[in-house]
């Protein structure tokens, strides 16, 4: 998996290197691996500025200004949830594209309609915010990696259209 993983960070890299794009991220279930990931490849710093890990619901509101009433009306684990915390990271880092991810890494925590697994994964630009729901198997490492993986992957594709 480390492989795929390392295969999309350059990806991405190269691309917004071509692009003139800066990247920041807003995580949570991966807990800054997808910052991780990026900032792995040599040259990432003209790429990328800034991130901000939210694992908590007190800090996606007091970080990224999201309201409690969204989080607890929709849950952390929500499109919604996701896609404000795309939109405010990429307003408060002024970058061209965020990746943001929320989501149930496990082994406990979820439930039957949010189950282990569960994860948003929201890519931002200027001009519009992509939202997708996964649901992945695996141990915390597991899904955390596929949550990476699958989080680069869409911002790839998601620079391929601008």
């Amino acid at each position: 998996m480390w492989n795929l993983i390392n295969q999309e960070s350059e990806q991405l890299y190269k691309s917004c290197i071509k692009k003139e794009l800066i990247v920041t991220t807003a995580e949570s279930c991966t807990g800054g691996m997808i910052s991780s990931a990026i900032v792995h490849i040599n040259g990432s710093s003209k790429i990328f500025k800034s991130s901000v890990i939210v694992y908590s619901n007190e800090m996606k509101s007091k970080l990224l200004n999201i309201s409690y009433d969204l989080i607890r009306t929709n849950g952390s684990v929500s499109k919604k949830v996701a896609f404000n915390m795309a939109d405010k990271s990429l307003k408060l880092n002024n970058a061209d594209l965020s990746i943001a991810v929320t989501g149930i890494a496990g082994p406990t925590g979820g439930s039957a309609n949010k189950p282990v697994g569960l994860v948003w994964i929201a890519i931002g630009t200027k001009d519009e915010i992509t939202t997708k729901k996964y649901q992945f198997n695996g141990n915390r490492l597991e899904v955390r990696k596929k949550t990476t993986y699958e989080a680069l992957k869409l911002a790839n594709k998601i620079i391929f259209k601008i």
